[in-house]
């Protein structure tokens, strides 16, 4: 069974902003909101070293740490959640281009663009 956030004590915080955008993009697939949601996770790769990825999941698997906030719900497996507690996941809507974005207190060093990182 997932576990909620309040039983691990970790934290991954959402904006109000990227709640809003993400729960637009999982009903326009037609996904439930109340049991559906956006599975953040990081992976190996990038130039240094690793880099988060998202996609939307229609339940949380079962070692899972489910977050809610602002209606939206995080999915996050437990070896992601070593690299990425206490990060806020924001969304960007600039003239750089519009995204979410993970705003990660553990990274030590980040690539030139950006797009991967070390702890």
């Amino acid at each position: 069974m997932s576990r909620t956030s309040a039983a691990t004590g970790t934290e991954i915080e959402v904006t109000e902003i990227a709640a809003e955008e993400a729960i637009r993009l999982l009903e326009s697939e037609d996904m439930d909101t109340d049991v559906a949601g956006l599975r953040l996770f990081v992976q190996q790769g990038g130039c240094a070293g690793l880099s988060y990825g998202m996609r939307f999941d229609y339940e949380p698997e079962a070692e899972d740490t489910v977050f809610e906030h602002h209606g939206l719900r995080v999915f996050v497996d437990e070896a992601s959640m070593n690299y990425i507690e206490g990060s806020v996941l924001d969304f960007e809507d600039g003239l750089q281009g519009e995204g979410f974005h993970v705003e990660n207190p553990n990274v030590v060093s980040e690539c030139g663009c950006g797009e991967s990182f070390r702890t």
